[in-house]
């Protein structure tokens, strides 16, 4: 089995999912929060979402997210997660991502999406159904501007006329498309060079076609004279972990069922039980949808992906309300302690060290004592003459 060799990264990945009945602002309070935490035990990134209907996902837009997070974060790198681009004109599009690549200095993902709530196209007058046709013609003012190229194109839904960036990017900043089971994002992330994320990589149907829709973003590549890296692959694994299953359990009560049913009306679920969470956790866990469980069982999920993927760049969390705020703070700490260091080889000179110390046995603590002793001695020897 072929894996890439660069350490794993490991992000989150945000629509975000509240419970609606909580309150806006402590909503935005704690998505903040949990950015800083973020960045504070050591992830490497996190994707925000664009979402205008539906009163779970209540960010319309992402780059004001990124703005606020890039002021209180020092490392973590912050994506769209993703841009809706159909219902934006593109030059715009491309105007703000450049900025924010400039007020990150260079921490800034790019992110699209053809648009997952049928109802945010239907309230500006789209046909869903044209949404992948349109993700598509804007990529192709959006990239040939961040290039620097003045571009002049006419479609059904914008007219660029000798359009040119006045401020060209800071950065190298990585570009990703998402993408669920259809061809769609591995064509799209294929043809402009993007990465790929795989939001329904775990789903029981999409973890079968991983190796599918890899094979089509390198041959999609290849059409368009780019290499596909697997360092770009993003895969999304739900996971809330704690110290012991039962504790587990009981933090997604919280909010599991309510947030996944929703989830359900906007993409065909994986025929879960949620009417109990005892039962959904059960079924979640045995058909390999997410985790809710301990870190043992985190590390046993990942692994399985790089087996069924052939290997990946990030595995991102997803951000959802199935615990409290206080629980999921603590998961993400669980899971930076004791699921991370398992999959960078860099953290594992502290244990090798500690091993090669105790097989040793008792020898070292003996030379110590002895050194200790003939000095004892040395000394009593000069003081009595």
């Amino acid at each position: 089995m072929k894996f890439i060799e660069e350490p794993m990264r490991f992000g989150l990945f945000s629509g975000p999912y509240h419970r609606p009945d909580i309150s806006p602002l402590m909503a935005f309070q704690q998505d903040m929060e949990l950015i800083e935490n973020l960045d504070r035990v050591g992830f490497d990134e996190v994707w925000i979402g664009e979402h205008h209907s539906g009163g779970v996902e209540t960010i319309a837009c992402p780059e004001l997210m990124i703005a606020a997070a890039a002021e209180r974060t020092k490392h973590i790198k912050l994506g769209t997660g993703a841009v809706t681009i159909p219902y934006h004109n593109p030059f715009q599009v491309a105007e703000r991502i450049v900025q924010l690549d400039y007020m990150t200095r260079g921490r800034m993902m790019f992110g699209v999406a053809p648009g997952q709530l049928v109802q945010d196209a239907q309230m500006v007058g789209l046909d869903p159904m044209n949404n992948r046709r349109m993700l598509q013609e804007a990529l192709d003012v959006i990239i040939a501007l961040f290039k620097g190229e003045t571009v002049t194109k006419k479609t059904d839904w914008f007219n660029m006329v000798e359009a040119r960036l006045q401020l060209l990017p800071y950065s190298n900043f990585d570009m990703a498309c998402v993408s669920v089971m259809s061809p769609s994002g591995p064509i799209t992330a294929g043809k402009y060079g993007m990465g790929m994320l795989s939001v329904a990589a775990t789903n029981p149907i999409g973890v079968e076609m991983l190796l599918e829709q890899w094979q089509i973003v390198e041959n999609e590549s290849a059409k368009h004279g780019h290499v596909a890296n697997r360092r770009d692959w993003r895969l999304l694994a739900p996971m809330h972990i704690a110290e012991t299953y039962e504790q587990a359990v009981d933090d997604v009560r919280y909010g599991l069922c309510k947030i996944e049913n929703y989830r359900d009306h906007i993409n065909p679920g994986a025929g879960i039980d949620w009417s109990s969470t005892e039962k959904a956790v059960e079924q979640l866990n045995e058909n390999g949808f997410a985790v809710i469980g301990t870190p043992e069982m985190a590390r046993t999920q990942i692994r399985r992906l790089q087996e069924k993927s052939g290997g990946f760049g990030c595995l991102m969390l997803m951000g959802a309300d199935w615990a409290s705020h206080s629980a999921t703070l603590h998961s993400h700490e669980l899971f930076a302690q004791e699921v991370i260091p398992y999959f960078r080889s860099g953290f594992l000179a502290p244990q090798k060290s500690f091993d090669e110390v105790m097989a040793t046995g008792y020898s070292g603590a003996e030379i110590t004592a002895k050194a200790q002793q003939a000095m004892i001695a040395s000394y009593k020897q000069k003081e009595h003459g």
